[in-house]
């Protein structure tokens, strides 16, 4: 089992990180939307931002195991963290409802509806489409915070330690 962690720590600990950055945004977008009356628009962009914070942070200590705290390191970090996240929103705002509109979720309500399974809660217009898009985000933020922003240099070290 350790061996199978050692291999796949990042990958484990970014699904995980990944599921609960979806449960910060998700709930965040309820709680802008429903409890405190906000539009759609404000509260959609105050959980994004929400949930790119704590994306952040988390991949930052657990995830890539960044630990250098150089104010130079920390800005590189959040600017291209932030635009990589801004390049994968934009991605996503755009195409779920593009997708929405041509029907896509219309395939996954009959295959529910042909199986007999009736989901009401998830009986919401674009819903399919944006679970979808939301695998396809997750591999690329992925993708950006491994070999962009967290890359690991080959001489990489704690950061923090002054040279002898």
């Amino acid at each position: 089992m350790k061996k199978f962690w050692n291999k796949y720590k990042e990958i484990i600990t970014y699904i995980i990180f990944g599921v609960l950055t979806t449960l910060v945004s998700w709930g965040s977008y309820a709680l802008f939307v429903n409890l405190m009356s906000m539009s759609v628009f404000l509260g959609n962009l105050l959980s994004w931002i929400c949930a790119v914070a704590f994306a952040y942070v988390t991949n930052k200590l657990w995830v890539f195991d960044s630990k250098s705290w150089k104010p130079s390191v920390i800005g590189k970090e959040i600017v291209t963290f932030v635009a990589s996240r801004g390049v994968t929103g934009v991605i996503e705002i755009v195409a779920v409802p593009l997708l929405a509109k041509t029907g896509f979720d219309n395939i996954f309500y009959n295959i529910l509806h042909k199986m007999n399974i009736s989901l009401n809660i998830l009986f919401t217009d674009g819903i399919y489409s944006k679970i979808v898009l939301a695998v396809i985000v997750v591999i690329l933020n992925y993708f950006f915070s491994k070999f962009i922003i967290f890359k690991k240099k080959s001489n990489d070290s704690d950061g923090d330690k002054p040279s002898a």
